[in-house]
């Protein structure tokens, strides 16, 4: 997550948008690209090891 507060406040209220809908991700606020949700990435069972932002997986 990035350090500014702000920012982490707008992925969240993204994120949980995502997660109250259904929906597998959603528009990162200011960069636009698409962040898969930590719903999803745990619907899949394992993880990719790329370091998605809300991996379920974090070891």
């Amino acid at each position: 997550m990035p350090a500014d507060p702000a920012y982490q406040a707008e992925i969240i209220k993204a994120h949980d948008g995502a997660l109250a809908a259904g929906s597998a991700g959603y528009l990162d606020p200011r960069t636009g690209l698409f962040v898969l949700s930590a719903g999803f990435l745990a619907a899949r069972g394992t993880c990719c090891g790329r370091g998605c932002r809300h991996c379920p997986y974090v070891k």
